[in-house]
């Protein structure tokens, strides 16, 4: 008969290496079930670093496939080789924020993020304009500086940049067109401008200089009223930038020191900047706590920017200076003081440039600025492509301008001392 022999003993590392198999295989199980779950709710794990990675960011009904296919297309067979790979990556980036039809969200490659950032730090080479866009996707002049090399050389407000040194803007964002026009102190730029009506393009050369802005500058005039002399406060904001608030700060300082029957506000030109600094500089006059602008999301959302100071100068009759130049943070400045009756606008209409844009960083140095909101007056005014409408309609020619006349200035002047 056979005789059954016990079993022989096992050896503890054995037993341990048996148990592993057996829990590695429980949670191979688990991870493929909890996988399976996860992937269907459209995450995958990301081996390298292990992190949930949330594919539904990118809708399920497009082939993004269809890009990197393309891009494989143009290195195998394309007669341009070696081919630019970040180029190309960056045109890929540009094509997409583009196609959105916003000419105000915009790529940003490194080296146009860093003339970007330095629109409003106070000191850049180039011709002394802020250029824009307008309705119809035109790259316009939406204000010379004062005594800036544009201004000297007769730009306006909305002249389209058709070209820039013989080259065609069409297509082209605003900030390729800026980055065209940029250039050392000395060099000549040639600007082919389209202006109002006419069907005639004009050639403008214009010798970059260094564009120094001094964003606020304040005189004083004395006007006889009723048999007397008056002071009258002229303000001029240029732009809203780093500097507008401590300057403006300067400005009521003195202001309050020579006992002025009036203020003018001249934002004319003025292509906006800072939402800040324009909240800070309406503070001088809106109470403390009011609205001064609201910022309109297009998720329903909206963020409301009041008042904070102590408005030194309610009570003070003022009036504010527009035309087609005053865009943006200018924009909300009129707005609110045209709002609350604490001024009329006398001049043009204003550009209306009434949105938000945020710049988001990319990890390459470059950038995506997106527009994600559009700003309200307090009476509810949308900014955005609207514009505001002077009070007192006032134009201002060029004859006029040559002449040294300025017609809007009298008709403020009139206005602040009635």
């Amino acid at each position: 008969m056979d005789i059954q022999q016990p079993p022989e003993s096992q050896h503890p590392r054995e037993k341990f290496s048996v148990r592993l198999g057996i829990f590695v295989l429980i949670l191979l199980v688990v991870f493929y079930e909890f996988g399976y779950q996860m992937g269907r709710k459209g995450f995958v794990f990301v081996p390298s670093s292990f992190k949930v990675v949330n594919q539904n960011t990118l809708p399920q009904t497009v082939d993004y496939s269809l890009l990197t296919d393309a891009i494989n297309i143009l290195n195998t067979n394309s007669i341009y080789k070696p081919l630019d790979q970040q180029k190309i990556l960056y045109g890929a980036i540009s094509g997409a924020v583009a196609s959105l039809g916003d000419p105000y969200t915009t790529f940003f490659d490194p080296t146009s993020l860093n003339n970007f950032q330095t629109n409003l730090q106070g000191s850049f080479d180039g011709i002394g304009a802020e250029v824009g866009a307008d309705n119809n996707g035109n790259v316009v002049i939406i204000a010379p500086l004062p005594d800036s090399p544009a201004a000297k050389a007769g730009l306006m407000p909305k002249d389209i940049i058709a070209g820039v040194n013989a080259t065609s803007t069409a297509g082209m964002s605003v900030d390729q067109v800026v980055n065209l026009i940029r250039g050392p102190k000395g060099t000549t730029v040639d600007l082919t401008i389209v202006r109002g009506t006419n069907t005639k393009p004009l050639d403008v050369k214009i010798v970059r200089d260094e564009i120094v802005v001094k964003s606020v500058n304040w005189s004083y005039k004395t006007v006889p009223v009723n048999g007397k002399n008056e002071t009258i406060a002229v303000v001029t904001i240029s732009e809203f930038g780093d500097d507008t608030t401590p300057l403006f700060t300067q400005a009521v300082n003195d202001i309050l020191t020579h006992n002025v029957s009036g203020i003018i506000i001249d934002l004319r030109n003025n292509p906006g900047g800072y939402l800040q600094s324009a909240v800070d500089v309406a503070s001088n006059w809106v109470s403390l706590g009011t609205t001064v602008v609201t910022e309109a999301h297009s998720d329903g959302t909206n963020d409301v920017y009041k008042a904070e100071g102590n408005n030194r100068l309610a009570g003070i009759k003022t009036e504010v200076l527009i035309n087609g130049g005053t865009a943006s943070a200018a924009e909300i400045l009129s707005g609110a003081l045209h709002d609350y009756k604490i001024a009329q606008l006398i001049g043009e209409k204003s550009f209306g440039k009434g949105s938000v844009q945020e710049l988001f960083n990319l990890k390459d140095g470059s950038a995506i600025k997106v527009t994600i909101a559009k700003w309200i007056t307090p009476n509810g005014v949308n900014l955005n492509h609207n514009g505001l409408n002077p009070d007192i309609p006032v134009t201002l020619t060029q004859d006029e301008v040559n002449a040294g006349k300025d017609p809007q200035m009298d008709a403020a002047i009139q206005a602040v001392t009635k």
